[in-house]
This record gives structure tokens, C-alpha cells and sequence, in this order.
């Protein structure tokens, strides 16, 4: 198994960043992949961001190209997700994730984001 808890919500304005993070632990060496998630009220919960668990390769959904950054510390055993430009429409609740054996797992607790205009 693998536990995931996240941290760095909060109410921002537009234009403001976030930095959310993502504290792994447990069996954390057959997790092939990792993620950030997002459900908005009355939409269905969204992929942002996914890092492979080396680093080496990176994904993200289109409305967050370019303003958003995931990464992962292998030492620290986290995955971060750097929020830039914030807009009202980033508002949800955010779940970090962890995908093997072509699934994912593992879920965070969520950490909610706010973005007033």
C-alpha cells in the first residue's frame, strides 16, 4: 500500500500562485506513475498534471499547460504541483494519486483550493 497526504491549499486571488504537495509513503517503488487531480463542484473529477515516477516525462490537461508544474523529489518522497496564474475555474478540491499495475491506487485526502476574482 501506499499513502499519500497532501498540503498547500488555501484561498488565493486570481493572478496567485500555490504550491501543493504531495508526502508519499509506504510501498512507494511499484508505483509506476504519480498525479495531481481536481474536482470542481458539479463536474467530474479531472487528471491536471501526471509525472513518471522517475521524473523524466510529464503530462498535463490543456487548461493548465503552461501555468502549472509538477514535479517529484525522490529523496524527500514527495510530488509537488506548482500553480501559477491562478483563475476562478482552478477552484476544486486537489488529490494527489498513485497509479500500478495500470490503475490508480492510491488517494490523497484532498486539499482544497480556492481562487476568488
Amino acid at each position: 500500500q501506499v499513502q499519500l497526504v497532501e498540503s498547500g491549499g488555501g484561498l488565493v486571488q486570481a493572478g496567485d500562485s500555490l504550491r501543493l504537495s504531495c508526502a508519499a509513503s509506504g510501498r512507494t517503488f511499484y508505483v509506476s506513475q504519480w498525479g495531481w487531480f481536481r474536482r470542481a463542484p458539479g463536474k467530474e473529477r479531472e487528471l491536471v498534471a501526471r509525472i513518471a515516477w522517475n521524473g523524466e516525462s510529464q503530462s498535463y490537461t490543456n487548461s493548465v499547460k503552461g501555468r502549472f508544474t509538477i514535479s517529484r523529489d525522490n529523496a524527500k518522497n514527495t510530488v509537488d504541483l506548482q500553480m501559477n496564474s491562478l483563475q476562478p475555474d482552478d477552484t476544486a478540491v486537489y488529490y494527489c494519486a498513485a497509479n500500478w499495475n495500470l490503475d490508480w491506487r492510491s488517494w490523497g485526502q484532498g486539499t482544497q483550493v480556492t481562487v476568488s476574482s
